[in-house]
């Protein structure tokens, strides 16, 4: 079995990782201080990562405006729901707003319409 997690959640993380990869990128440029052109462009690199990050949670909050609110059937938790199906953001219970995917199993791929049509 898949380990599933809610769309919205998954970008968060990516764009958290983002801010992490680039505070490594910033400290190994401290690696460096003998050189100040390397160092800067470690620096400036790691400066772009955070600002990925920034313009990724951005993205995320706005997208995040456009979801569907639904009540969990599990756990009774409001939760967004991004695309046909998706995952409860706190007990990971499948969701779908479609009545012809009830009861099937779950797949991410219900979201690509090219593949299921």
């Amino acid at each position: 079995m898949a380990k599933y997690s809610s769309k919205i959640n998954k970008i968060r993380t990516f764009a958290l990782s983002l801010i992490f990869i680039g505070f490594i990128v910033m400290y190994i440029g401290i690696y460096f201080r003998t050189s100040p052109v390397i160092m800067t462009i470690f620096m400036l690199l790691g400066l772009l990562f955070i600002i990925a990050s920034t313009v990724v949670y951005f993205w995320i909050g706005m997208l995040s405006t456009k979801t569907i609110q639904v009540k969990c059937p599990s756990c009774g938790k409001p939760t967004k729901m991004l695309g046909r199906v998706d995952m409860c953001m706190h007990c990971r219970e499948p969701l779908t707003l479609d009545q012809s995917l009830e009861g099937k199993q779950f797949d991410e791929s219900y979201n690509h319409k090219k593949e299921n049509e």
